[in-house]
């Protein structure tokens, strides 16, 4: 088992990491695709805002329910379908910043044995609360390395 304290600690922090991706950039900084054939950066940050929802949502279904069906979504179909271009940046980060507050409220309450309690996910398969917030936890960090990239393509290190 991991140390939850420190999870946890980084499932908070993930809304500034991200927020500290993009600051400084402009609109337009935000929609150019300097990588041909990949999101502008207003797309990936809609995109983690997006499944920010469906974390937490999975999240509390683990502690909720007894062994809940979680359905994969496919983050191109979000994307089209979603408005990614027409989305606020300022919003977009505020919307993160309050489900992982609220979200982190409710994780810090539970007792260790609840990071054990298990959902099944209909692509991965059977996934602990505990493990299912350690992918979480990754997600913010591997989408700040394309963002990273994009300034980098644009100028705006």
């Amino acid at each position: 088992m991991s140390d939850i304290s420190t999870i946890l600690a980084e499932y908070a922090a993930g809304p500034e990491l991200l927020a500290a991706s993009v600051a400084g950039l402009s609109d337009a900084d935000y929609d150019a695709t300097p990588i041909p054939d990949r999101w502008s950066i207003r797309q990936v940050v809609c995109h983690v805002v997006d499944f920010e929802i469906v974390y937490a949502d999975r999240m509390k279904r683990v502690l909720a329910e007894e062994n809940p069906t979680m359905f994969g979504g496919d983050p191109d179909c979000f994307a089209g379908a979603l408005h990614y271009l027409q989305r606020s940046i300022p919003e977009e980060l505020a919307l993160m910043s309050a489900i992982r507050k609220s979200t982190a409220r409710i994780l810090s309450q539970c007792d260790l044995e609840d990071f054990q309690r298990t959902g099944v996910h209909s692509e991965d398969g059977p996934i602990t609360l505990e493990t299912l917030l350690e992918n979480i936890c990754a997600h913010v960090p591997h989408h700040v390395k394309f963002v990273n990239e994009k300034r980098q393509a644009l100028g705006r290190t």
